[in-house]
């Protein structure tokens, strides 16, 4: 991958979900401590993004919620029934769109395929 210049772009829907997902993961953990990250662990992680926001690592940047929503409907219609895609991952997409990303980072097969469809560059 080029190597990034400037903070990694990130919207508020991401970081939302990220420190979502972490808190989840911890419930899972103190209901079966096979499952999710401890608290020590989510803790460690919620502080390490906030870190990376202090030193401008990663950047929170404004989005136009209408207009995310607009694409992120033509994209449902494109894409939810041939591929099923899911809503969550439809709003990324339509979110990185919106703000012209080039590039967009998943590890979801379909969420790459539709953004490679895009017209996006999937580097992993």
């Amino acid at each position: 991958m080029e190597s990034v210049k400037g903070p990694l772009p990130m919207s508020w829907l991401v970081q939302w979900e990220f420190r979502h997902s972490i808190r989840f993961q911890m419930w899972l953990f103190s209901n079966d401590r096979t499952k999710g990250f401890s608290t020590r662990e989510g803790l460690g992680m919620l502080q390490a993004v906030q870190n990376y926001l202090a030193k401008k690592l990663i950047e929170i940047v404004p989005i136009n919620e209408q207009d995310v929503h607009l694409i992120a409907e033509r994209l449902s219609d494109k894409y939810a029934t041939g591929l099923g895609a899911r809503a969550m991952n439809t709003l990324h997409l339509a979110t990185a769109l919106h703000l012209g990303a080039g590039h967009f980072l998943t590890f979801d097969a379909k969420q790459k395929k539709i953004a490679l469809s895009e017209g996006m560059t999937v580097p992993v």
